[in-house]
């Protein structure tokens, strides 16, 4: 196996989608780049057809495979799967991989991938399925017949191939401030707009964090799956939280999702956050967006997150300038990023407010091969 490389440190920013972060890589023989959200909610590696042709790629290798993804806001894409190289870049330090399993998306909804040319998910294999079609699937010719006779099988993500290559440790992390973009004279040169994604690394990054970490357990080998056992609002007390009933199909309350650019509360828990809210500042939450004088930071109490950890229960707070974001789009726009789920849902989704705070790390060697999510305060 070859030696790992050092960790690699990829820019990454929210100004080209205006809320979840992107970040560069290069796919294909020609090296095309192509700017990826950035998703630990989902698994699947896809690019736009518009940005990136197999049949121009010498490098590229047809395969039978399509996969149809959608996601939590009602948004999908169709592709077919070809096996190419894919590089990542770091100031003039590359690591490439071949044979990168890459779904090139045929069919997608409106503004699917906005500015972006696809997706980058990091979670786990058990979400990477795809269907063999038993025909080449470039270009695509197989009919929504063919799918559903297809034969189910596993796609290996990306983040899965180049650790089990040896490039890079089993473990990526974050370095975000917002969760959506700030306005500003220059949104793309804003710091608050700018972050790393860090493959193959995290406590190494000692000018990116201070103090020590706190480590949340991860339960399920599909998503970043954790158990949220309390919400805690300001001074006014503790609101416990239930595992998912079996009916629900959950394996936990709460995932850690890069991917969501605010916290996205189960019904019951976001009901029970606002009664412990003046009228004054439930009304406000019941907006989506208002003007910023009309938000003082400072009367908002800090909700605190209370997951099980590694040893014991950690505490993980989210202040109201992460649940409010000033200044959002456009200047004197405050817009919420702590959401009621839709109706029936039991899990909750901890998104970017969770993380702006804390350098974030997904250690996916620890915990018998489960996983950990690490938090630092943010430098």
């Amino acid at each position: 196996m070859p030696k790992k490389s050092d960790p690699i440190r990829i820019p990454i920013s929210n100004v080209l989608l205006g809320d979840d972060y992107t970040g560069k890589l290069y796919v294909g023989s020609q090296r095309k780049e192509v700017n990826l959200l950035l998703d630990t909610g989902s698994s699947t590696l896809a690019v736009d057809h518009k940005s990136y042709d197999p049949r121009h790629d010498p490098k590229a290798r047809v395969t039978e495979l399509v996969q149809e993804v959608r996601y939590g806001d009602g948004s999908n894409w169709i592709g077919s799967v070809v096996q190419t190289d894919l590089t990542a870049s770091d100031s003039g330090r590359s690591i490439d991989l071949p044979n990168v399993s890459v779904a090139v998306a045929y069919h997608e909804t409106v503004n699917m991938f906005g500015k972006s040319q696809g997706i980058l998910g990091l979670a786990y294999q058990p979400l990477d399925d795809a269907v063999d079609v038993n025909q080449p699937t470039v270009p695509p010719r197989y009919s929504p017949n063919d799918v559903r006779a297809g034969r189910t099988v596993y796609v290996e993500p990306y983040f899965s191939q180049l650790e089990k290559a040896g490039l890079v440790a089993n473990k990526f992390a974050f370095y975000t401030r917002r969760s959506t973009m700030r306005a500003s004279a220059h949104p793309a040169d804003d710091p608050l707009n700018n972050g790393w994604l860090i493959l193959g690394g995290g406590e190494e990054a000692t000018d990116l964090y201070t103090g020590r970490f706190k480590t949340a357990v991860v339960l399920s080998d599909d998503y970043y799956s954790v158990n949220l056992k309390q919400i805690i609002v300001g001074k006014a007390g503790a609101i416990n939280v239930r595992p998912p009933t079996r009916h629900s199909g959950d394996a936990t309350n709460a995932i850690v999702d890069s991917g969501t650019n605010g916290l996205d509360i189960a019904p019951a828990l976001f009901d029970a956050i606002l009664e412990k809210l003046p009228p004054d500042q439930v009304k406000l939450m019941r907006t989506r967006e208002v003007t910023t004088d009309r938000v003082q930071l400072d009367a908002w109490p800090t909700i605190t997150f209370v997951l099980q950890g590694e040893r014991g229960d950690v505490s993980l707070d989210v202040k109201p300038e992460h649940y409010w974001q000033m200044d959002a789009w456009e200047k004197g726009t405050a817009v919420r990023a702590l959401w009621r789920a839709d109706k029936g849902e039991e899990q909750s989704t901890l998104g970017l407010p969770l993380m702006n705070a804390y350098f974030t790390v997904f250690d996916c060697s620890a915990n018998r091969g489960l996983g950990v999510v690490r938090f630092a305060k943010a430098a």
